[in-house]
């Protein structure tokens, strides 16, 4: 009766098997659902904290601009106070003027009395008939020396935020700096303000996440941890690319633990800089409270797994068996042995696929081989075709310039001192060290337009007078990042056709200005022209599919390489005609061009 129970459970599909085996196991719905909750469950843990940690870097944001602002404020009435200015440009004659002029001015000691938001206020002059009373002081050569000093006064109309040192204590203060125009024409003097360090730690104190307060040198002013203050964010071990960023979220791991954090920045108005508000927390303690649910919810579903595999299980142990013979010759034969033989009764999916199996193996090697052989023929040709395509386009560039700046530079050192014959020995080195580094990476156009300008100075160390060249460049579009050695061969070009047939020598004009949303890029000789026929075998050669040997490779080297990374309709553009000289010009778009450094 087994037999025959047996027998009747081969004889019905595979499909139906399965079907029954997961009908009665619900593996699936428990995976489902199991998996649906526990991601639900960690989500709506971190978008809570989320939102929590943004609502108190809110409130943090708000209470430090009220805390600044008041230093903001006082600094304006003072910059405008005559008293104030009449009072630090005035020449005093005793000690006795000084000490009477100190005591008609008490505002100074009013704003630290009535704004709890400041510590100190000092005044820099450069007036050595004062007293030093820590408002107003006689700037000395170290403090006229200080970066913050120099920079107050580079920067007359601007307020800045810097950390710096105040003399009475030694300790560092996040400090308002702006300079103060006194009576005299050109007289300036450097109005410094802290803000009081204690107020800005208790608004950190009352926050539950690790957050800092940090000034755009990335020194930490303030924090509500006591191991954080008087530190750089470099201290801290934080990925370099996100301590430049100016606000947002990100991940990173701090001290080993994988964290959140969240910045903010905060800039007042009228000042050159602001400071940065960053909020830490680790996202262990996020999920912490979910992962006990999560582990709870696991445990259920391992055992409704188990379950589900036992039911599983003992359905199919009825046809493994003659799974597990299919399964062996099919081994064999992936092993090469097409020799063997299956028989498996059963009327069923199994019994049908071992009847197909024996006529399909005596033709499956012949296939196997021929197909394999034709993939890997097909596959090392195209490797290579990448292979010299690549090298063809990134390492095309004519160096014969080089040898003849090198033959120049070995005339001129014999013939006269050594001086000249450094500085281009120097821009020589530069640009041959930026074509053996130069790779499939984009470099910023500063970088590309200084290799330029070593090949130009070489070659009018080379050609002297004869050769000439400007450079009208919109300072905007410096940080664009390029392909390397994308202007040098058009600029070579330029110089060597500038110079043929021309005694008047060659005139080379690089201009690079943004029209709309793109970067134009012009390049322009005063050499002798194109004619028409010459242009039109130059155009054909720059749109072959194919290079031709022994044509000049350095335009089609350009023109290829913006057409693959730009687009088709990013290539070189040429005007010319005989007697007026030739005009290279191509664009390129600046959406994903201008990359944060």
């Amino acid at each position: 009766m087994w037999h025959r129970f047996v027998t009747l459970l081969n004889d019905i599909k595979i499909r139906n098997k399965l079907l029954l085996s997961f009908l009665l196991a619900a593996l699936l719905p428990v995976l489902l659902v199991g998996g649906y909750l526990t991601a639900e469950m960690r989500q709506m843990a971190f978008n809570n904290a989320m939102e929590q940690a943004s609502t108190n870097v809110d409130r943090i944001k708000k209470r430090t601009e009220e805390v600044i602002r008041v230093s903001l404020d006082i600094s304006y009435r003072l910059s405008n106070d005559a008293r104030l200015k009449k009072l630090a440009n005035r020449h005093y004659e005793s000690v006795y003027d000084v000490v009477e002029a100190y005591r008609d001015y008490p505002d100074m000691r009013e704003y630290l009395r009535l704004y709890k938001e400041i510590s100190n206020i000092r005044l820099y002059t450069d007036n050595a008939t004062l007293l030093n009373n820590w408002e107003l002081i006689n700037a000395s050569d170290e403090i006229k020396a200080s970066d913050w000093y120099r920079h107050a006064l580079d920067h007359e109309s601007l307020v800045s935020w810097r950390y710096i040192e105040d003399e009475r204590d030694h300790k560092k203060y996040l400090s308002l700096v702006r300079t103060i125009e006194l009576e005299s024409l050109k007289k300036y003097g450097v109005l410094v303000l802290n803000v009081n360090a204690n107020m800005l730690n208790s608004i950190l104190s009352q926050e539950t996440f690790d957050t800092m307060i940090v000034d755009d040198q990335d020194n930490i002013v303030a924090a509500n941890r006591g191991d954080w203050k008087n530190k750089k964010l470099t201290d801290l071990s934080l990925d370099r690319n996100m301590m430049t960023q100016r606000s947002g979220t990100f991940e990173a791991t701090l001290n080993g633990i994988p964290s959140k954090v969240l910045i903010d920045e905060v800039k007042p108005a009228s000042s050159e800089n602001g400071i940065r508000i960053i909020s830490v927390f680790s996202i262990g303690s996020i999920v912490k409270e979910p992962n006990k649910i999560i582990r709870l919810a696991l445990t259920v579903i391992v055992i409704s797994i188990v379950l589900a595999f036992l039911l599983i299980y003992s359905v199919s142990s009825l046809f493994s068996r003659r799974m597990l013979r299919l399964s062996r010759h099919i081994t064999r034969v992936g092993l090469g042995d097409f020799d063997t033989t299956l028989q498996i009764d059963g009327k069923d999916e199994i019994g049908l696929l071992s009847r197909q199996f024996n006529s399909m193996v005596r033709n499956i090697h012949d296939l196997m081989e021929e197909v394999t052989q034709s993939n890997e023929r097909n596959r090392l040709l195209e490797q290579k075709q990448s292979e010299i395509r690549f090298k063809m386009l990134a390492s095309q560039i004519n160096p014969h310039f080089l040898f003849n700046a090198l033959e120049s530079i070995r005339m001129e050192a014999h013939m006269k001192g050594q001086t000249e014959i450094a500085r281009i020995v120097r821009l020589l080195g530069k640009m041959m060290r930026s074509n053996l580094e130069a790779g499939n990476s984009k470099i910023p156009l500063k970088q590309e337009l200084e290799m330029v300008s070593c090949y130009l100075e070489i070659q009018r160390f080379r050609y002297e007078d004869r050769l000439r060249y400007e450079f009208h460049v919109d300072p905007a579009l410096e940080a664009l990042y390029v392909p390397p050695l994308i202007i040098q061969p058009l600029v070579e070009n330029a110089v060597v056709h500038g110079l043929d047939n021309n005694a008047e020598g060659a005139s080379v004009n690089v201009a690079i200005m943004r029209e709309g949303n793109a970067a134009m890029f012009t390049i322009t000789d005063n050499g002798i022209g194109i004619p028409e026929e010459r242009m039109d075998k130059l155009m054909q050669t720059l749109e072959d599919a194919e290079e031709r040997e022994g044509e000049r490779i350095g335009l089609r080297n350009v023109h290829v390489r913006l057409k693959l990374t730009y687009g088709e309709s990013c290539g070189l553009s040429i005007r010319s005609k005989p007697g007026c000289g030739t005009t290279i010009s191509f664009a390129i778009p600046l959406e994903g061009g201008m990359i944060d450094a």
